[in-house]
């Protein structure tokens, strides 16, 4: 009796490392606590899309965890905070700058400026205290409340985190990375989808 309990143990073992060993990508949890360039690129995917604002460092601390929970809410996955492979691959879909998004709140036509943190007079930290750069928006938050979300075709996903002394009404000032895409871009009029 007691080679068939070992023998039907020995079975079952070697069943489950098999299917360790042949786990297809994106079957492994990526978690709070864990570091390496798996959580790397998940904080790089996060910022890219608008939810991660912190150092990308492979540091799965609270900032990661907030960012891929609010991820998961905004695209109607199961805000449980574990990267697994049915977030990763909404994390994986590319987040094209000028496709419309699919889900939002409502929509404001808007006059758009641009700036950074090279120009003569900005500080390098928005009102939030994160650093300027391409993702960041400034906005009146009479009208557009700071923390919130937007997508803005050209321009892609960010998030309302600094305010202006001309940044009145429906205006909206975009963020780049150097003074010169801030110039390139200019003034225009653009359509500000709010997606909290």
């Amino acid at each position: 009796m007691k080679k068939v309990y070992v023998s039907v143990a020995l079975v079952f073992f070697m069943l489950l490392s098999s299917a360790v060993v042949f786990a297809a990508p994106g079957d492994k949890l990526i978690k709070f606590g864990m570091r390496g360039e798996d959580v790397q690129m998940i904080q790089k995917s996060l910022l890219e899309k608008g939810f991660y604002f912190d150092e990308v460092d492979g540091v799965f601390g609270n900032a990661t965890l907030k960012a891929i929970k609010d991820f998961q809410t905004s695209n109607g996955l199961i805000a449980d905070g574990i990267v697994g492979k049915e977030t990763l691959l909404f994390l994986g879909r590319p987040g094209s700058a000028d496709s419309n998004p699919s889900r939002y709140s409502r929509s404001l036509n808007m006059s758009a400026s641009a700036y950074s943190a090279y120009d003569d007079g900005n500080s390098n930290h928005t009102y939030g205290g994160n650093l300027v750069r391409k993702g960041i928006v400034a906005v009146d938050p009479n009208v557009i409340p700071l923390g919130t979300r937007v997508f803005i075709p050209g321009y892609g996903h960010a998030i309302a985190d600094d305010i202006g002394g001309s940044i009145k009404g429906n205006k909206i000032d975009l963020a780049f990375d150097s003074h010169s895409e801030a110039m390139q871009f200019g003034r225009k009029k653009v359509i500000v989808y709010i997606l909290d």
